[in-house]
């Protein structure tokens, strides 16, 4: 078993409240959130930019794991995912992954085999309970 952490703070109201946000590595120490963070453009992190960091990271590692089982080795996987919250409805809607990859020797066939098996696979996929959808590009 693998644990890791991170702790939030929250001071105030929803609206007019500040929270920080910091991580067990701290990579995030006091990082700063609020609702302007998240449902603006204010000056901080918020927890749908760090769910899309996650995917984005999660899928990318899981991708190069699956490429090496196939026989490949990635020159270089450009993963961004983008999460989008619906606020009416108070919940993540769907998760977009964006990929550029450059896989010598890989066909497109095998190529989206793995890349869809990494999708469905790394642990954020699992962990999100929404629809994930996935752009894959084999350039160079």
């Amino acid at each position: 078993m693998i644990n890791r952490k991170a702790t939030a703070i929250w001071k105030g109201t929803g609206k007019e409240g500040t929270g920080t946000i910091s991580t067990q590595s701290t990579v995030l120490e006091n990082t700063q959130y609020s609702f302007n963070t998240r449902f603006a453009d204010g000056k901080g992190t918020n927890p749908e930019e760090l769910v899309a960091a996650a995917h984005a990271g999660c899928f990318a590692m899981k991708l190069s794991f699956e490429l090496n089982a196939a026989g490949f080795t990635a020159d270089e996987l450009n993963a961004t995912a983008t999460i989008s919250l619906d606020p009416a409805q108070g919940k993540i809607v769907k998760s977009a992954i964006e990929l550029k990859a450059q896989v010598p020797g890989i066909s497109a066939e095998q190529f989206a085999e793995v890349a869809d098996k990494a999708k469905k696979e790394c642990p954020i996929s699992q962990l999100l309970n929404t629809e994930i959808t996935l752009n894959a590009e084999l350039v160079g």
